[in-house]
Formats: structure tokens, sequence, C-alpha cells
């Protein structure tokens, strides 16, 4: 455009906007060195009209856009490229806004963005759809037209007052007839007939034709009898455009389709439905939005159109009208075209969740309904969970738990329609209910006692979502206790046995969940919760439920402990049935098992034959080669406490199985590497070759040392357990003190965790029997953290830490050190407990620092 002006000074008045100073023409036009152009963005709508047709002897693109449409931005990097491009020197290149100027649009009708439109001759010679980069470049390869100043018709002769700043300018003065005239001339007289011959045929189809449009007065002039002949003859030259004739509305529809086939109808279809939903009042609306709702709202295409079409934003602005009616259809869209994160996403960023949020005050029930359930859709993501909870939201949601109790009914269609309010507020929450501090925030709104009321109620459409907000807030200690004390264990185990397979999955979940305490896991064995579990797994058909099957098997794994105890179940063959679950399941459901059989064995290690003689080895040594970090720690646990059954460890060494868990200690998942080093232990602790094994894994003890240096507390609590039962054979110990334990084990001695304390001190008591090892723990200022190991309320932690600092105390540096921290008093104590592993290690401690105090007053007395 520029150019144009440089080359056309006449025509500067024309456009004052741009050129009236020199900051503003090199702001919007180029930068201050004058070589770098930009497209001619379209300020107002006169603006466009008169370029077209100061320009319509050469070529005008015009790239309709939207600033909030990916597919826009690639079209509009693309023409930045072509603008500077020197061999298309001869393009007009323009931009504009659809939003802005959506009558301009409607002109032209632009039903979707990106649209390029290629005018000459103030006709639409060409048309692109959508983000066609392949099509806009190939056109902008085509040769250009080989012409002058003068054969764009702008001569000295052309009246200055050619064009007028509005729409309804009228057409050129007579000097500009002469001109046009005597261009005609000079083409030949067989092209104007040619070009005469076709004007009546081309002005029959201009009446119809939305591209065919003059934008002096949107038509061509009556006067002007040679523009017509022009205008078809420069058409048929196509410089960037085929030499077909503008089309109707309709052609062009069937255009855009087969230059898109990738996009069904439906997608332009819906974009002209939201141009409706934009222009309309509101019946108009209405009709529309259930015309829109006649599509599929799920379809990836018609959210597409939607999203692009401005329809997100047009849909929320209705939520903050009066008009209930138009407000009710924009929450069914909403409702249905929220199931895409996408989408929901989007909503979020446009701050529609607080309209929703306000939306929940309403008294209406059906607004409520609906915002509800969108808002159940919007928070599966996470920063629309933390908006929810600092929105006040949540409060108004539990709010809508809340109603009068009905009492016990059958559920008919009037009932179930009572509880719609406390079903969609109960979706809402249980999706909020993924968050952590959503979970403390639901309790603290008073949902406790709602939720008991609604499970009473029977309603399967209630208790479903009820029962998914415990099943996700039971992960909190707090949720549990309040669970346990509200008793709404019962209904857990009642909801077991009801036909609705959901609600027995997810009252499974919930169990498994809440029995994460021994007082849960009793009350759920007492209410008699494991029958219709095992039922549930015997049954062929529920078993092919797999979800359900996954939730069954882990509310029987978190209540084993409490089943072996009992006994009643194992000699039914409860077992055998578990076994049997270890060949081709999911792996959730092969974790379960896993973990049922541990806690068998854990509770009573005599059950170890017993799982050993159902043919359980095997397949659970088979687990350990399966890359699942859930599924690895407990079949490594399984496997460790097996490990204490001689006839079972010998078949796990035939299986190969103690060199498949030493190898997890390299796995780069910490809990893994935890539970490896737990199982490590009772096989090592069981088995009287176990020195020898241990060292043929070439590099294992040197790997096991550097786990020392994990920053995981449980990786390092696990690793020194396995250190301390190793280190009882010398060699083994031997090793491990050239591979530094000696430094590991008192970087750790600082902490305050008593898990880690029990482990490190007996660690350290039993590597203080190599050589120097003592008094190189106490060089290393081990000593003392010790010693307030004695302080810990854990009567284990006390144990462990007597050993070691009576192992310690052979030095005598370190019974000064102990001695100083002001241990003395501690040991007293516990030279007084019936613990007499305390006992003993209390007096060794106690005799050392009295021999050394002893020697320390003779050495005086001389």
């Amino acid at each position: 455009m520029l150019r144009f002006l440089e080359t056309h000074p006449k025509y500067r008045p024309h456009f004052p906007h741009w050129t009236e100073t020199e900051e503003y023409l090199s702001r919007l036009m180029m930068d201050p060195d004058k070589m770098k152009l930009t497209p001619v963005f379209i300020m107002k709508a006169e603006e466009l009209y008169e370029l077209l047709d100061v320009n319509k002897r050469f070529v005008t693109i015009v790239t309709f856009v939207a600033p909030w449409s990916i597919t826009c931005k690639t079209i509009m990097e693309l023409t930045r490229e072509f603008v500077v491009d020197p061999d298309l020197e001869h393009i007009l290149f323009c931009e504009i806004t659809v939003e802005d100027f959506p009558e301009v649009a409607e002109k032209f009708a632009i039903r979707s963005v990106p649209s390029i439109l290629f005018f000459r001759d103030n006709h639409v010679c060409e048309r692109l759809i959508g983000a066609d980069v392949q099509g806009y470049t190939s056109k902008m390869a085509e040769e250009p037209p080989e012409s002058t100043d003068d054969e764009l018709g702008f001569d000295d002769g052309v009246d200055e007052d050619f064009l007028a700043s509005s729409t309804n300018a009228t057409t050129a003065g007579d000097d500009d007839e002469e001109g046009l005239a005597n261009i005609t001339e000079d083409d030949g007289e067989d092209e104007e007939g040619e070009a005469e011959g076709e004007e009546e045929e081309g002005d029959d189809e201009e009446d119809d034709d939305l591209d065919g449009i003059n934008f002096s007065d949107l038509e061509l002039s009556e006067s002007n009898d040679d523009q017509p002949s022009l205008s078809r003859k420069h058409t048929k030259q196509k410089v960037l455009s085929s030499d077909a004739e503008s089309s109707p509305e309709s052609e062009n529809d069937e255009a855009d389709q087969t230059e898109n086939p990738e996009i069904p109808a439906e997608y332009w279809q819906v974009q002209r439905l939201i141009k409706y939903v934009k222009a309309g009042n509101p019946t108009a609306t209405i009709i529309a939005m259930s015309s829109l709702r006649d599509f599929n709202l799920r379809d990836k295409y018609v959210q597409m159109a939607i999203k692009e079409a401005g329809g997100l934003e047009v849909l929320l602005n209705i939520l903050e009208t009066d008009e209930n009616r138009c407000k009710i259809a924009s929450l069914l869209v909403l409702r249905e075209i929220s199931s895409n994160p996408e989408i929901s996403r989007n909503i979020y960023n446009m701050r529609g969740l607080e309209t929703l949020i306000h939306t929940l005050r309403d008294p209406a029930k059906e607004l409520k309904l609906l915002s509800a359930e969108t808002i159940a859709n919007i928070s599966k993501i996470r920063k629309a969970r933390r908006a929810m909870r600092k929105g006040d939201g949540i409060s108004r949601l539990v709010d809508m738990l809340d109603f009068e109790q009905p009492g016990m009914f059958s559920g008919g269609a009037d009932e179930e329609t009572d509880f719609e309010v406390p079903r969609c507020g109960a979706c809402a929450l249980w999706s909020l209910a993924k968050s952590t501090k959503n979970k403390d925030a639901i309790r603290r709104a008073g949902a406790i006692p709602l939720i008991a009321k609604l499970l009473q109620t029977r309603q399967v459409s209630v208790v479903i979502p009820v029962v998914g907000i415990l099943h996700e807030c039971a992960s909190e200690a707090s949720f549990r206790l309040a669970i346990r004390t509200e008793g709404l264990l019962d209904y857990f185990v009642e909801g077991l046995k009801t036909p609705n397979h959901d609600l027995t999955q997810f009252c499974a979940s919930a169990i498994y969940m809440c029995a994460e305490d021994p007082e849960s896991r009793q009350i759920v064995y007492e209410k008699g919760a494991i029958d219709p579990l095992i039922s549930i797994i015997l049954d062929e058909h529920l078993r092919k439920n797999k979800p359900l099957l996954s939730a069954a098997t882990g509310a029987i794994w978190k209540c084993a402990s409490a089943i072996a105890k009992a006994g009643k179940y194992l000699e039914q063959g409860l077992v055998e049935m578990l076994v049997h679950l270890l060949d081709d399941e999911p792996e959730n459901v092969l974790t379960n098992v896993a973990g049922a059989i541990e806690q068998i064995v854990m509770a009573d290690p005599k059950n170890a034959r017993l799982i050993k003689r159902a043919g359980a080895i095997p397949p659970l040594i088979g687990l350990l080669t399966i890359n699942n970090p859930a599924l690895l720690v407990n079949a490594t646990k399984a496997v460790g406490q097996l490990a204490v059954d001689d006839e079972a460890r010998r078949e796990m060494d035939q299986q190969d199985g103690f060199r498949l868990v030493w190898s997890l200690l390299k796995h780069p998942n910490s809990s893994v590497q935890a539970s490896a080093a737990w199982a490590i232990c009772p096989y090592v602790e069981s088995s009287k070759d176990s020195g020898d094994v241990v060292r043929n894994f070439v590099g294992g003890l040197e790997a096991l040392v550097n786990l020392l240096k994990s920053n995981e507390m449980m990786v390092q609590a696990a690793v020194s357990q396995a250190v301390a039962v190793i280190a009882t054979n010398d060699e083994n110990l031997g090793i491990m003190s050239d591979h530094g334990v000696v430094q590991n084990l008192a970087k750790l001695a600082p902490t305050t965790d008593d898990q880690l304390r029990r482990c490190l001190a007996s660690a350290i008591a039993e590597c203080c029997k190599y050589k120097n090892n003592s008094t190189d723990f106490g060089r290393r200022k081990a000593v003392s953290p010790l010693c307030c190991y004695l302080t810990s309320e854990d009567s284990l932690v006390h144990r462990a830490a007597a050993k070691a600092l009576a192992a310690l105390s052979s030095d005598a540096r370190n019974c000064i050190t102990m001695h100083q921290c002001g241990v003395v008093p501690y040991l007293i104590n516990m030279i007084g407990s019936l613990d007499n592993e305390l006992q003993r290690a209390a007096a060794g401690v106690m005799h050392n620092i009295r021999k050394l105090a002893l020697a320390t007053e003779k050495v005086r007395l001389r």
C-alpha cells in the first residue's frame, strides 16, 4: 500500500489517517528505515471499500481473521512474508478482523476464519478457506501480469475527488471515463467486443452474487459502460485466480467443502448457527441453539466450529443476561461441549467459571442443575479446581446437597426428580475432590452429615456420585476418621450387595481407600463385606467387568490382615482363588492380589507354606519382570514375606527369584528400590548361605551402599536395614566398609524420622564390629545424633539406639561424647526396662562409660 501511495500521490488525500503523520505511517505501514512493509490493517469499513475501488485494476488480497484463532496466526505470518517479497510488489495485502466488522463479513459471506479473498475489478476472483498454506503459497507463485502505472488506469486526467470517504461515493468524473475509454481502445477492438458481448451475462449473475460487489456504492455505476468490460477482461487474465466467474453463495459453500474434504458439512452449518446466535433476539437465539443441539455436540468438528466462530464467548455472555430461557439453552450446549478438556480450558480462560458460580445462586432449579453439571466437566482441569475453592464455589455446591429427608422409598419418577439438585451438586464435588486442598474444604463446608443423609435415600443416581466423593476424599486421614465416626462404612458394605454394578464398584473402591487403619478393616470385616467381595470374584460374568474386579480385589487386599487372623476364609479356599487370579489379569488386579498375599503372610508367617502349596511362587516371580512400579512394589514385598519359609525360599532359588529382587535395587523408581531392599532382609536372615550368595552378585554390595545417598527417606531406611542384616557376615561387612558404608551412614545420623532412626542405629551397631569403624563413626560426628535417639517416644528406636551406643562405646572418645550429651539419666531408666535386649545394651554403655571414668580417676590420683 505504501508503494501504491508513493507512486500515486494524488490519492493520498483520500487516506489522511494513513499519511498525515510520519509516526503513524511508520508504525502502521513500515519500519523507520522504510524498508519493511506490513499488511494494511483495516480500521474502518469504508477504508476497505475505498482501497478495493482505487486498486480495482490490480489484485488486492484481503485476509479475514480473528485474533483468538491459531490457524489465523499461521496465515497472518505467511502474509507478512509475502508483503516483503519484491516479486509480489504488484499485490496489495489487507487484513480485517471479522469480529470488529460483522457487516463486512456478512457482505462477503465469511463463514469461517481465516478466509482469504482475491479481489480484482471489485469482484472476488478467488477464495481460500482455512489455513490452506499450500494453496495460498501456490497462488503467490503464479506468474504476475506485466503492467505499468498507465495500464492501471491512473493518469493525470483522473479527478481528485474520484473517491468519497463514505460508502455512498458516486462514479468517476468525465476525465476518469475518458481515461478508461482510452485504455479500452488501446487493448484492441476484438477484446472490447468480447467484453461487451459478455457484459449482459455478467450482470445477470451479479444480482445473486455476494462476491461480485462494487465498493463505491456496492454496485457498478450504470453511467460507466466500460468498467464491466474491463472487469471481465482482467478476470480472464487470471493473475492469481482461475478464469471462473464469481459464483452464487450456494456454489461457494460447495467449493469450500470441496477444498477441505476432511471437514464435514456440519462444521459450516454450526458456524452459521453461531452467527445467528450472535445477531438474533431472544427468540431467535433459543431457536438457533435448539437447532445447534440437534448436532452431536461431543463431536470434535462441531466443538471446533463453535470455538472458532466465537461461540464460547457468546454462550457465556448469554449467562449474564436476565432471560432464563436463553440461559438454559446456553447451559445445555455448554454442558455437552465442556466434556472436551480443551473447551473446558478455554471456558476457564474466559473467566466463565465465575459466571457459572454466580449462576448457582439463581433460584431457578434448572439453572442450578445445568451449572453444576457444567462445573463438573470443567473441574476436571487443575486450575478450575483451585478457582472453585477460592471463588466460594465449593460451599455453594455443598449447599445443594441439603434437602428435606423424605424417608425411605422405592424410588419413583417424581422422587428421582426431587434428588436432581443434590445429584448434580455431588457430581461437581466429585470432580473437585481430586484436589487435596479441596478435600479439606469439602469437609469443612459440612459435607459429611449431608452425605450420610443422601446415602440413606437408596437412590442409585445420587448414591454413586456421593460414594465417588468419599472414595476420592478417603485418602485424607481426617476424612477417613469422619467416615468411620459417622458410620458410613455400613453403607459401603450394603452397597456391595446391590444389583447395580457401578454402585458395587464404587463401594468396593471406597472400602479399599478407607481400610487403611486397623479399626476400619475390622469394621468392614465384621459387617460382612468379605462374602459379597468373594462372590464378585467367583462369578465368571462379573469377573469380565475388570474395573469391578479391580475394586473387589483391592478391598480384599486392604482387609487381608483381618481375614488372615480369622482364618475362616483361608480354610474355604481364598488363597487358591487369589492365586488363580495371578494369570492373565490386568496389572491393577495383579497388584491387588500380590498385596493381599503379602498381608496374609505378614499376619501369620505360617500362611507362607499354604500359599506356596497353592502354587503362588512361579507367578509371583514372573511379576518381577513386569515394569509396573506399583505391581513391583507389592510383588517384591510378597516374595520377601514368603522367604521366611524354607520350602518357599528353595522354590524361589530355583526360579532365580533372589537375583531378580536384587536387580530391582537398580530400578529408577524409589518405591521399587525400597521394597526390594526390604525383601532382601528376610531372605538373608533366613538363609544360611546368604553371605556367599550376596557376594556372587557382581557390584551388588557397592550398589547397595550407594543407595544410602538417595534423597528418599524410605529408600534410606530400607537400605540401612538391609545393610544391618548383610553386615552380620564379616566378609560382606568388610566389602561394604571398603565402599564407604561408614561415611554414608554417618551423614544420615541427624535424621528425626523414627523409622530411619531405628534402621540406621541397627546398621551402625553391626558396622562397628569391623576394625576401627566405631572410631570412624565418632570422627565423623555420628555419636551425638545417636544420643538424641534416646529422647524418641518409640521403644524400638530406644532399643536400636542403645545397641548402637553400646557398640560405639568401645572407643574412649565416643564415651566422652556420650557423657557430654547427657545420656546417663536415660540409660539408667532403660536399665529398668522390661525389654531384655534394651536392658543389656543400656547396661553395656554404662559399663564402658564407668570403666573410662575409673581409669581417668586412677590417672588423676597418680
